[in-house]
């Protein structure tokens, strides 16, 4: 299934401090980097791919997708969100954090489903209590409402601007396969368990 109004994004600037600086997304798990395994799960699904990364030239091989910088620099996820809002060519856009290696593509489709049936600004998963912003999709609609938001003194915390939005959720189960396709790697011991 190829998805044409939604655009699938890959967040992969971040600052890496546990990583001594060192790109998340081009860490190496199992012989493949991150990047390259999330491109793997998204490309047969969605028809145009976006990265977000403040340095460009890091990733310079993935030219034949579209690589965009934040506009607003230094506010964590919320402006690498921003910036793919901003250059998708869609009606929305699938945010994918850019350390996240086992992505599931039956997990989603289901959620692109969900979306297409459910009307919210944003459509994040949940698991228990716990939800996954940045396995997200967000309409262009809340562009100009994060763009104020960004603009003003606010906490730049994902979970704060959800407060001003329409956000819905949909549950999935709390299961071996579904922990494993929403893990972030944040420090270096997460690899050691892949």
């Amino acid at each position: 299934m190829q998805c044409k109004n939604i655009s699938g994004v890959i967040l992969a600037g971040g600052a890496n401090k546990r990583f001594n600086g060192n790109i998340k997304a081009k860490i190496v798990i199992d012989g493949a980097t991150i990047i390259s395994r999330i491109i793997g799960a998204i490309s047969g699904i969605f028809d145009e791919i976006i990265i977000v990364t403040n340095t460009p030239k890091e990733f310079k091989e993935y030219k034949q997708f579209r690589i965009v910088s934040d506009v607003f620099e230094k506010v964590g996820p919320l402006g690498g969100i921003h910036a793919a809002l901003k250059a998708s060519s869609g009606e929305a856009v699938f945010v994918f954090a850019g350390d996240m290696p086992f992505l599931d593509g039956s997990i989603i489709l289901k959620q692109i489903e969900y979306f297409g049936k459910n009307k919210s600004d944003i459509l994040v998963p949940l698991i228990k209590e716990n939800i996954e912003p940045l396995h997200g999709i967000y309409n262009l609609s809340v562009t100009g409402t994060l763009e104020e938001y960004l603009k003003a003194d606010h906490n730049k915390a994902v979970r704060e601007f959800f407060k001003l939005v329409n956000v819905g959720y949909i549950q999935f189960e709390d299961t071996e396969e579904t922990r494993k396709a929403f893990t972030n790697i944040n420090s270096p011991s997460d690899i050691v368990f892949y």
